[in-house]
């Protein structure tokens, strides 16, 4: 039951920090190349033990409908996954809760079979403001590295929870 709590609360910050964060901003959330992932809907979350953090996985439309209908082996073309990350905290009033704490980043993978030929098809980028900023080959490629082992998964490693 605590592990559930735990993920319920883990989600439930997550989408908070994410949607206040778009207001505090922009007052209103602009467009930008690929979409807005504070926009998009949540694939899953994750704490990383080994960097201290706490992600929000979302995807934009082609993501989600994938998943919902479990065509993510491949996943298609025009896929957008977005991975918002925080470094972890403890919850000032609940001792027993991680909750994500500052912001530190937002990067993506995006699905173009053709584009992206040498990294299974995926394209890595990093959001810098309202900007995706494709990496160059050499640094998609240390990317590619890191998610080879999940190829039998299209190279994901977010275990989405909506079918």
């Amino acid at each position: 039951m605590k592990i559930i709590e735990y993920a319920g609360v883990l989600v439930a910050s997550a989408l908070v920090l994410v949607g206040g964060e778009t207001l505090a901003e922009t007052g209103v959330a602009a467009k930008i190349e690929h979409g807005e992932y504070r926009d998009w809907r949540l694939l899953g979350v994750s704490l990383r033990h080994d960097k201290n953090s706490v992600r929000a996985i979302v995807g934009n439309d082609a993501a989600i409908a994938a998943a919902r209908a479990g065509k993510t082996k491949p996943w298609p073309d025009g896929t957008v996954i977005a991975k918002i990350k925080w470094d972890q905290r403890k919850h000032p009033n609940w001792e027993a809760a991680t909750v994500p704490g500052a912001f530190t980043a937002a990067e993506a993978m995006v699905k173009d079979s053709r584009k992206y030929s040498n990294t299974g098809g995926w394209g890595f980028g990093i959001w810098e403001g309202k900007t995706l900023k494709m990496l160059d080959s050499d640094k998609s490629a240390t990317c590619f590295a890191c998610h080879s082992p999940m190829k039998d998964s299209g190279y994901v490693y977010t275990l989405s929870n909506l079918q």
